[in-house]
């Protein structure tokens, strides 16, 4: 017998039934049968070492265990969407789309937008490689053990498929599955899991595989991304990918116009609910990828892409309290203290008021009945008063005129709608709040260290700024609540492993009011470094792209700060990354400098990357748009009529690729 032969037939048989049943929900066998043939290849495995496959059917029933899962950035950032929640903002969506491609025909790809954790699961010659969480969009954890015991995700491929190629599903736990969960959970008298969404995503952080194997969760494909796919469309890519053997929701459709979409929308609100797993709304997409490149992205979302939610659950609960919490800027936020009640799958015990203006628009008193609903299903929030339970003799909500934890004065600038603590130094929640976006992901990045354990060095007086993270040792972390010697020893490490972490994010840490992940970059790649920035005029700060005068002002305020100005010191003294390190490319020039192009079309020799990269390479800016600041526009085949347009109009220079390689190339040869 041919041992090796023998398991590749098993391997791809069980597959191939896997696939039957989870993926077509069509089985030709029975469980009993399946299982003595997973059974059959485990003990030849077992036998035969020398063929083992990551990939085999076998894998799928876990064991491996995961302590730390290991952080990897995503070759391809995951991107959130933009939400609507009336066909008139589609409509306007629509109308933004067409200002840039023009009055040009467009299809959309209408698709059930899931409620569970997001996945990107990358796929090279046909296998399985790598499974990666969300996490901040650029980078998240590798969960690839965990992946491969979810059967309607394929391990590997079949048909003709791209070497390399990640696709985006949504991990979710279908309602029988969950109340099984809960079930087994109440005959043991434990608690039960309060939704299926929670459940599903906690799911992948199990550090037991063998433990997730015993979930029944499901994975639906909803993207695929990569280079060379061969198909041109989004529903074209959806109905491939049931091919290569990925369950692609069948409910998605392709609509010929917005009144189609609306269609869909009508239809799904009513029968969502026969559906075997949650769903809050509809994810419309331009459906030509050509069109998807033309329009791009924003700083955190596809231009081409919009959910439209369903109307949110309401419920009516009595507001025992209000209380108000105070953030790192010093923003006073009022909170409702509900007596609980059930909500979208969750129980909900509190819901944000906002701020001043609309506690008294709403009129909200202690002891009132009130409607909650979660904004977009997340955060709930009261949106009206029942005033026909309303107890007699209340009185109107005085908003609180000093800081709850400081009793510094709250002051209101003039055209803003929250009150603000100006104890910007010396209020407890405003000092803690600031280290922990210090030590963020999306900033610092420090591993080992929570936001509860800042909060503890904090009252524990080992830190009264972020600076004071670099001087703290093992043996003063030691004595605290919680804290053994191997977690004071990685928060150690942890912070002096955030060293490495770039300029533009080390930017965003130190919390400049106004200046988001998005600003930093911008003012971190024009000035390059913390020095350059420091000494910068308001009316510099101005001219810079997309930053305005009231960045601008924050900016000049906290450089102007003695205390701020000495925490950078000490910052630069621990080796902080304070000025962007340029990565030296032997061919970059600044032949392009002070020129700002925009790329639009499909190109027979680049990719719109490529030539995007060898703009900056050369000095140039890259837009987003056509504006009057934009000198030349490189046009590809099937360019939006709108930008060629808008560039006639404003005279610009619009050029091909050859024309774009032979101005760099004149350029340099003139140099030599």
């Amino acid at each position: 017998m041919d041992i090796q032969n023998t398991i590749q037939k098993l391997r791809e048989e069980l597959n191939q039934h896997n696939y039957n049943y989870y993926v077509l929900d069509k089985p030709i066998i029975s469980d009993y049968e399946f299982d003595l043939k997973l059974k059959q290849l485990q003990e030849l495995e077992s036998q035969y070492p020398e063929y083992f496959d990551e990939n085999s059917p076998t894998q799928r029933v876990g064991g491996t265990i995961t302590k730390n899962f290991k952080t990897v950035p995503h070759e391809h950032r995951m991107y959130s969407l933009d939400n609507s929640y009336s066909k008139e903002e589609l409509i306007d969506w629509e109308k933004r789309i067409q200002k840039v491609l023009g009055d040009v025909p467009l299809e959309y790809t209408c698709e059930l937008k899931y409620d569970g954790a997001s996945i990107s699961i990358t796929y090279e010659n046909g296998k399985l490689k790598r499974a990666v969480t969300r996490g901040d969009g650029f980078q998240g954890d590798d969960v690839t053990n965990n992946i491969k015991t979810i059967k309607s995700i394929p391990l590997e491929l079949k048909g003709n498929f791209p070497d390399k190629f990640d696709v985006r599903g949504e991990i979710i736990l279908p309602f029988a599955g969950f109340e099984k969960m809960n079930q087994e959970l109440i005959e043991i008298g434990e608690t039960p899991y309060s939704n299926p969404r929670n459940t599903a995503s906690g799911s992948l952080k199990l550090q037991d595989s063998a433990e997730v194997a015993k979930r029944p969760l499901d994975c639906l494909l909803y993207f695929l991304i990569g280079n060379n796919l061969p198909f041109k469309s989004q529903f074209e890519g959806l109905e491939t990918a049931r091919q290569w053997g990925f369950k692609a929701p069948k409910e998605a459709k392709l609509a010929h116009n917005l009144e189609e979409v609306f269609q869909y929308i009508d239809y799904w609100d009513t029968h969502r609910h026969n559906l075997p797993y949650e769903t809050d709304g509809v994810v419309v997409k331009v459906n030509s990828f050509h069109y998807q490149d033309e329009l791009g992205f924003t700083a955190k979302s596809p231009r081409w892409a919009i959910a439209y939610k369903f109307k949110s659950e309401q419920v009516s609960t009595k507001l025992n309290s209000i209380s108000y919490q105070v953030g790192r800027t010093g923003s006073i936020t009022p909170v409702a203290n509900l007596e609980p009640v059930q909500l979208a799958g969750t129980i909900v015990k509190r819901a944000s008021l906002h701020n001043a203006d609309q506690i008294e628009k709403l009129d909200i008193r202690v002891g009132d009945t009130v409607f909650v609903e979660k904004g977009g299903e997340i955060i709930p929030k009261i949106i009206a008063v029942d005033l026909s339970k309303r107890p007699e003799n209340t009185e109107p909500t005085k908003y609180i005129t000093n800081c709850p934890e400081c009793n510094t004065a709250l002051v209101r600038s003039e055209g803003e709608a929250n009150h603000y603590c100006p104890n910007f130094y010396g209020c407890p929640p405003q000092i803690i709040g600031r280290i922990q976006h210090f030590i963020s992901r999306k900033a610092m990045d420090i591993e080992g260290l929570g936001g509860e354990t800042v909060a503890l060095l904090f009252n524990n007086g080992l830190v009264h700024n972020y600076a004071d993270l670099y001087e703290l040792k093992v043996d003063q972390i030691l004595p605290l609540e919680r804290m053994a010697q191997k977690s004071a020893e990685n928060l150690v490490n942890g912070v002096a492993n955030s060293k490495n972490i770039p300029f533009e994010r080390v930017l965003f840490a130190l919390g400049i009011r106004f200046v988001g992940e998005t600003v930093a970059k911008k003012l971190a790649k024009h000035y390059k470094s913390i020095d350059a920035l420091s000494q910068a005029t308001l009316m510099d700060l101005i001219l810079v792209d997309e930053i305005g005068e009231r960045i601008a002002q924050s900016v000049l305020d906290f450089f102007e700060n003695e205390e701020n100005r000495n925490i950078i010191e000490r910052l630069k003294q621990h080796g902080i990354q304070f000025e962007i390190i340029e990565k030296i490319n032997p061919n970059a020039t600044n032949i392009l400098s002070g020129k700002t192009f925009v790329v639009s079309g499909v190109f027979e020799k680049f990719s719109r990357d490529d030539l995007k990269k060898a703009i900056e390479d050369n000095g140039g800016k890259v837009g987003s748009s056509i504006s009057a600041k934009t000198d030349y526009l490189i046009a590809g085949d099937n360019m939006g009529p709108a930008k060629l347009e808008k560039a006639n109009k404003l005279n610009i220079s619009i050029i091909s690729e050859d024309d774009f390689m032979n101005l760099i190339n004149q350029t340099d040869a003139a140099t030599d």
